[in-house]
């Protein structure tokens, strides 16, 4: 196509492949192969029969991941999930060892998981010059200090009844039960997210809260819905927490906050909200695990695995700017 100037301007749209190959998750893909090379050379003991014995231990926090996606675009933050997490898996085991049937073991956590949202999302709607932050951390520290005036300082609890709780940490072959429905609970609300209407409203509101207001979203109602939401993964967590440590004590669930959060932001979501998706967050979750898998069986620290992860969270953060001004620099 050629100007007024007489100079011909090409207009090549840029392929499908380079689009997706360069996008976020697709490095976010290309990394994940990485980190399985890397622990494949690294431990000797890993393979993919070693990865799905020891997924359970980590994947239960990928519950945690989905909906803290959601307060992430959003805008905003819930740092009370781990002690959510931590009285969900309490009184679960308390009503277990009464001899319930494990359906009302069930019930239980997933009461308590949401109720314990819905305190949040009715406080942060009810008063909303609160900053989020505040609230979930006040909050934090009244369930964990429930679950501790529950079992003692320092307490533990062990579930004695544990026929349902092996259930659901049973198998199909060698793939755990947790790992289908993360996968179909990730796709869901992928979807959800991507494609629909309330899917584009949490969008408007992480992007401009007032717009989203007067262009008629019922902003309250969607953060209290989300919230809520949070809580409920929190109890559903707390149920496959205790099928793999068949217990609960007053550190469970301790960090699992930060956790969420680095899985989803390592993921692509902005915590500014408004931009990022499920499925960089998926693809996140399951580098985290393997990388976990991997150097836990070289007997790495943990504090060692924190620090190796606390610093792809921070690549992830500055990487965008690199890039651009990797380009601008380019350009000059």
């Amino acid at each position: 196509m050629a100007g007024k100037s007489g100079r011909s301007i090409n207009n090549v749209p840029e392929s499908a492949f380079k689009r997706t190959v360069l996008s976020w998750e697709g490095i976010l893909v290309i990394l994940l192969v990485v980190v399985n090379i890397f622990c494949g050379f690294f431990s000797e003991y890993y393979n993919l029969n070693s990865v799905l014995r020891q997924m359970p231990v980590y994947l239960a926090e990928v519950f945690l991941m989905i909906p803290m996606a959601y307060i992430l675009i959003l805008g905003e933050i819930d740092i009370s999930v781990g002690a959510i997490v931590c009285l969900s898996a309490t009184m679960s085991c308390i009503v277990g060892n009464t001899g319930a049937p494990f359906i009302v073991v069930v019930i239980t956590a997933l009461l308590v998981g949401t109720a314990c949202g819905l305190v949040n999302g009715f406080i942060l709607t009810r008063f909303q010059e609160l900053p989020p932050m505040i609230v979930t951390l006040a909050t934090q520290i009244i369930f964990r200090g429930i679950a501790e005036i529950v079992l003692g300082s320092g307490g533990s609890i062990s579930a004695t009844n544990t026929d349902g709780f092996r259930m659901i940490a049973g198998k199909v072959g060698n793939v755990p039960y947790i790992l289908f429905l993360v996968i179909v609970l990730i796709v869901i609300f992928a979807v959800i997210l991507g494609k629909s209407t309330f899917g584009r409203r949490v969008y408007a509101i992480g992007t401009n809260r007032l717009t989203a207001y007067y262009s008629g979203v019922h902003v309250q109602k969607i953060r209290l819905i989300i919230y809520t939401m949070m809580g409920t993964f929190s109890g559903l967590c707390a149920l496959f927490l205790i099928s793999t440590s068949y217990g609960a004590n007053t550190t469970t669930g301790n960090g699992y906050e930060m956790d969420a959060i680095a899985m989803a932001v390592f993921g692509g979501i902005l915590s500014t909200g408004g931009k990022g998706n499920l499925a960089g967050g998926a693809i996140s979750a399951f580098i985290i695990v393997c990388l976990r898998v991997g150097l836990g069986q070289r007997n790495v620290h943990a504090q060692v695995i924190l620090l190796i992860l606390g610093l792809l969270l921070i690549g992830a953060v500055a990487l965008p700017n690199i890039v651009g001004q990797v380009k601008r620099a380019v350009k000059k």
